[in-house]
């Protein structure tokens, strides 16, 4: 079991990687909370994995806060774009 996690979390890093890279160099900024958007599910993965592997059930109460903040961002950035932008109400 641990070799299945390490590989897990291997991949998992390549791709916090890649959506970096997407982060930096994203052409608008819908791209770039699609990035953040995945980067904070990316991370929920994480930091699950290490909850199983360590055996620590506290972990698991973090990674369901990340979720949910992760969750509310996107719903916060979707008003802002419905609306159109930055307005004066």
């Amino acid at each position: 079991m641990p070799i299945i996690i390490l590989f897990c979390l291997t991949l998992l890093t390549l791709a916090l990687g890649l959506v970096f890279l997407r982060l930096f160099r994203g052409p608008g900024l819908p791209d770039r909370v699609v990035a953040l958007e995945l980067f904070a599910t990316i991370t929920v993965g994480i930091i699950g994995l290490l909850a199983i592997a360590t055996d620590i059930a506290l972990l698991l109460d973090a990674a369901i806060v990340m979720a949910l903040m992760s969750f509310m961002a996107t719903i916060g950035f979707a008003r802002f774009v419905e609306r159109g932008g930055p307005r004066d109400d």
